[in-house]
């Protein structure tokens, strides 16, 4: 960068601080600082809250739980240069949580996703069957404006799915991608040296054709991961695998078409499905509850610097960067990475 951008950066880091300060100082103004403060230093350590959405009986308590984004295991949510998101240890810690709370009586699990990674999908799905088979909780699942792909894949274990006529869901099916730019490389004077011990071990490199056994080795792991998400729906849909492959082609389908295919029950919002849960499940005057991070001055400042820093293309290269390099790998996933 040229004197004016450092200029340029050093003024935004110090505007930065300075909103920090007069946040803080305005947060204090405007509420008990002392009772602030004992309520920073008094989060759970391990990281979660329970909010209240419903009042009722402590002792009969229906769980919501929410996947948000992409599946996929990030290494938490502290993104120095992004907001919160998906959590995947978080979101198995509050599984695990669930199963070994005897006064959850049920589950009702909010998806919005386009779904992410085959493993991740997997663990969150044996998670569930282990939740319903030895703890004896049901589930049901609240799909809204997505939940495609391994968004659908950690829904079918549920007891009942619903959905909204907009909902985006099906995608049913395995993709791996990676970019090719040999030739871009090539007429720019690139010149990449690979030492492999075996001719393999660059498979899917990006700066080479790939060969025909290569593609069909890679394909092979692609319809293994195929048949296990068919044979997941089948089990928990009670489909016959002819009736999942004739719709597991990778198409999308809105809420309408989904439930005509046997992979959704009924049409109806979060409400709807408590309502349900507890009318199915005599849970009348059970209390409602909702898992959430705790808010603290890590994803507050991860917060501040994402509205700081996402606007111009220059910073979005710089967090490009900064991130951890993503090989190619198996997804269920409808759309991009």
């Amino acid at each position: 960068m040229n004197t004016k951008r450092w200029i340029a950066l050093g003024a935004a880091v110090l505007l930065f601080g300075l909103s920090i300060v007069i946040n803080m100082a305005s947060f204090a103004l405007s509420n008990n600082f002392t009772s602030a403060f004992e309520e920073i230093i008094s989060l759970p350590e391990n990281g979660y809250n329970e909010t209240v959405l419903e009042l009722g009986d402590s002792e009969e308590r229906i769980a919501i739980l929410t996947v948000d984004g992409v599946i996929q295991n990030t290494g938490g949510a502290a993104s120095f240069f992004g907001p919160v998101g998906y959590d995947h240890q978080f979101f198995m810690d509050q599984l695990q949580m669930i199963k070994e709370d005897n006064t959850i009586k049920a589950v009702v699990l909010q998806v919005n996703s386009p779904g992410g990674g085959v493993v991740e999908s997997a663990q969150i799905y044996d998670k569930i069957i282990e939740i319903q088979e030895e703890a004896n909780k049901p589930f049901y699942v609240s799909m809204g404006s997505m939940a495609a792909s391994g968004g659908y894949y950690i829904s079918a274990p549920a007891d009942k799915i619903f959905l909204n006529k907009e909902t985006l869901t099906g995608s049913i099916g395995v993709i791996m991608e990676s970019v090719n730019y040999g030739e871009l490389a090539e007429e720019y004077g690139v010149d990449f040296v690979t030492i492999k011990t075996g001719p393999y071990k660059d498979i899917m490199s990006p700066t080479r054709e790939m060969t025909e056994d290569e593609r069909e080795m890679l394909q092979e792991m692609i319809n293994d991961s195929y048949e296990t998400f068919v044979d997941i729906i089948v089990e928990g849909r009670g489909m016959t695998e002819a009736e999942v492959k004739a719709v597991a082609d990778g198409r999308i389908m809105n809420g309408r078409q989904a439930i005509e295919a046997g992979l959704a029950d009924h049409f109806g919002y979060l409400d709807d499905v408590i309502a349900a849960v507890r009318t199915d499940f005599d849970l009348a005057g059970a209390e409602v509850i909702e898992y959430g991070h705790s808010q603290n001055l890590t994803s507050l400042f991860s917060m501040k610097t994402q509205s700081l820093f996402g606007g111009d293309l220059e910073s979005q290269l710089i967090g490009r960067l900064l991130s951890d390099y993503n090989a190619p790998r198996m997804m269920y996933l409808y759309g991009e990475k």
